[in-house]
Formats: structure tokens, sequence, C-alpha cells
């Protein structure tokens, strides 16, 4: 960790950048697992699924700065590689099959699990203290259950 001048206490942005170090590897797993169905979707609903697997791969980015970012400003190193993502991901694992159905199945289980691990982090950021990370992950909160409910309502709408 890097000295920082702020009221903070070290060991809390110690613990507040180990926990967001994983929801770093997690933002970048999810990220790319969007990126990954918006290339490769096909079938009915096509052009919906695209559109939205690419919208919501862009604002998982932004997430991913944030997280980043934050990581940084309490002194840590955001270590945001492919390798380090995917080594240290708690998401599950993104099937390379191209099949509708269960493809927009699994992405709604990894955004579940990726808002469950964010709120987690709310959580564990509320006791250490560290408001401006709690409003970070707020708002990613929010936006991983809208993304829920949209990929969730393309799943009722197949079935």
């Amino acid at each position: 960790m890097y000295k920082i001048v702020g009221d903070l206490p070290e060991n809390a942005r110690i613990e507040v950048a180990a926990i967001l170090q994983n929801r770093l590897a997690d933002s970048i797993d999810l990220m790319i697992q969007a990126r990954h169905a918006h290339w490769n979707v096909k079938g009915s609903g096509f052009i919906a699924l695209h559109e939205l697997f690419d919208k919501l791969s862009e604002d998982l980015e932004r997430y991913v700065e944030l997280i980043a970012e934050r990581i940084a400003q309490l002194g840590g190193i955001a270590e945001g590689t492919i390798r380090l993502a995917a080594e240290k991901s708690s998401l599950p694992d993104y099937p390379l099959t191209i099949a509708g159905e269960e493809r927009v199945a699994d992405l709604s289980r990894a955004i579940a699990t990726f808002g469950n691990l964010i709120r987690k982090t709310i959580d564990q950021a509320n006791e250490l203290k560290d408001a401006d990370t709690v409003d970070i992950c707020t708002e990613i909160s929010r936006g991983a259950d809208k993304y829920l409910w949209f990929v969730e309502a393309h799943a009722q709408a197949l079935n």
C-alpha cells in the first residue's frame, strides 16, 4: 500500500482494497462474459440481446474503472489483468457454446452472483466506515440489479 493523506485508517484501507481487488476480478470477468455473449448471440431475439449484451459490457467497463480507481485512491495497486481476473474471479464459468436460452440463463446467474458479491462488499465497507466505497458499490449494485432484470426478462420470454 502506498501512503496517502486521508482519514480512513490504514488497516481499513488495506482491507477495503483487498475486498475491492476481488470485485475488480469479478467485474472484469463479467464484462468479458457479456462481451462474449454479445459477439456470439444467435436465434430469436438476436438484435435485442445483441444490443443488451453490448450495453451491459459497456456499463461493466465503467464499473471496472470505478473499482480500479477506488483501489488506487486507497493507496493500493489495481491488479486488472485478464490473467489475474480469471484466477481470482468468484463468478461461474461462462460456457463457450452458442445456444440461445441456456446462455441467457448462464449470464443471468453470473449477474446475480456479481450483484450478491457487490452487496456483501457494501456491508463490509460499511463496517470499515468507508462511505465512498459504499457509494460506488451501491451504484454498481443498482446497475447489476437492472441488468439482471433485463436479462431475466429475455429468459422468461424465451420459455
